[in-house]
């Protein structure tokens, strides 16, 4: 179980986590909320770039990946809602544990297009 213990790990997850729901999406067939995964991932890396000077080296505890691991392999409704649920739990638990107003309001933004795909 890796711990997401930094800003830097934590972006670097959030950025895999959108590359796999895209390959995902696009496997499935559903080319909208591929290319929304897409966007969402470029506005981590840019998000990511820009803030890195701004950031402080404080500890971050409490959250590890196998917490959000997704189930890519069900491609059915109810398992694009699980993913979606899961990604939208991650998003909504490493925010406040940024301190980059910047980067915490883009990845609060990101929790709730994947909360209001869940439903």
């Amino acid at each position: 179980m890796t711990s997401l213990n930094t800003f830097g790990a934590i972006m670097t997850y959030a950025i895999e986590l959108e590359g796999r729901l895209h390959a995902y999406y696009q496997a499935a067939g559903i080319g909208e909320r591929a290319r929304e995964a897409d966007k969402r991932r470029s506005k981590l890396e840019r998000v990511r770039r820009e803030s890195v000077l701004e950031i402080t080296l404080e500890a971050i505890d409490g959250l590890n990946e196998a917490d959000y691991d997704l189930d890519l392999n069900d491609v059915t409704t109810v398992g694009q809602g699980v993913a979606e649920k899961t990604a939208a739990r991650f998003y909504a638990e490493v925010a406040p544990k940024i301190n980059v107003r910047e980067a915490q309001r883009a990845l609060e933004k990101i929790g709730k297009e994947h909360a209001a795909l869940a439903n």
